[in-house]
């Protein structure tokens, strides 16, 4: 059996046709979608800044067995962004998606030098 491999999938939109009620929603709910926050996981995680400018980002964590699995990973990620703004009445548009498979990805200084020493 081969190793797991991690996925990291960013999708990127931008709210569209949003009500008043719904951005001020929005604005209250900003200081836990922070971009400084961020981070990966597998439920999503949304970062915006509405108050500057209409765009999001979800931030979605998977695994899959072969390096196939990532474009699954990816229309899953792709729903689940979907579904939370539909969910919420959010409009939406322009979603992007990427998807990185973390055991493809080059090793950093740190990473490098922790594999050389053991």
């Amino acid at each position: 059996m081969s190793a797991s491999r991690t996925f990291r999938i960013t999708v990127r939109g931008s709210f569209d046709g949003l009500t008043d009620a719904q951005r001020a929603e929005l604005l209250a709910a900003a200081p836990e979608h922070d971009m400084l926050r961020a981070e990966f996981t597998g439920e999503g995680h949304l970062t915006y800044d509405v108050a500057a400018r209409p765009f999001f980002t979800f931030r979605f964590l998977d695994s899959g067995e072969a390096e196939e699995d990532i474009l699954d990973a990816t229309a899953r990620a792709e729903l689940a962004a979907e579904g939370w703004m539909a969910e919420r009445g959010y409009g939406f548009k322009q979603l992007k998606s990427q998807a990185q498979d973390m055991s493809l990805a080059p090793l950093g200084k740190r990473q490098r030098r922790e594999a050389a020493r053991g």
